[in-house]
C-alpha cells in the first residue's frame, strides 16, 4: 500500500469535527501515558484538582462538578483515601453523608500531577509555536462554551 493509499479524502481530511475527535484521540493517549507513570488516571487528577480548587465536598456534589459518575466516584473516593491523598469524614450537618477533603499529600500529589499534564500538553502541543497556542485554547475554550450554554 503506497501513502495514498492511506490518505483519507480532502473532505474529511478537513471537516472540523474529525480533525478535533483526531487530535483529542491523540491527546488522550499522551496524557493517559503521563498519569500511568504515576499510578493514576485522569479521574484521579479531576477530583484532586476539584478538591484542591474548591475545597471539601460531598462525594454526591464531587460527582456533579467532575462528571464522575456515582458508581465510579466511590472506587476513586475509596482509591485516594487508601493512599491517604483525600479524607473522608461525616457530614456534620448530615450524618448520611460524607464530606471529602484532600490531604497535604494529596496537594503534593496533585501538583506532581500538574507537572506531568503540563509536560504531556507540551508534547501534544509541540508542532505549535506559544502564540498558536494559546489560540487554540481560546478557540476551543469558545467552542465548548458555546455549546454547554446552549445544551448544558
Amino acid at each position: 500500500m503506497d501513502a495514498a493509499e492511506g490518505t483519507p479524502p480532502q473532505r474529511l481530511r478537513t471537516l472540523p469535527s474529525r480533525l478535533t475527535n483526531q487530535a483529542a484521540q491523540t491527546a488522550n493517549r499522551i496524557v493517559d501515558q503521563a498519569f500511568a507513570q504515576a499510578g493514576v488516571r485522569r479521574y484521579h487528577y479531576s477530583l484532586l484538582a476539584t478538591l484542591e480548587e474548591y475545597g471539601p465536598a460531598s462525594q454526591a456534589a464531587l460527582g456533579r462538578r467532575t462528571g464522575i459518575d456515582r458508581s465510579d466516584m466511590v472506587a476513586i473516593v475509596n482509591d485516594l483515601a487508601e493512599r491517604r491523598l483525600l479524607e473522608r469524614a461525616p457530614d456534620l450537618k448530615d450524618r448520611r453523608r460524607n464530606v471529602i477533603t484532600i490531604t497535604a499529600a494529596g496537594r503534593e500529589q496533585l501538583a506532581h500531577l500538574d507537572r506531568l499534564v503540563a509536560a504531556a500538553q507540551d508534547e501534544f502541543l509541540a508542532a505549535l509555536p506559544a502564540a498558536d497556542r494559546r489560540n487554540l485554547i481560546d478557540l476551543l475554550t469558545r467552542v465548548v462554551d458555546h455549546h454547554a450554554d446552549r445544551h448544558g
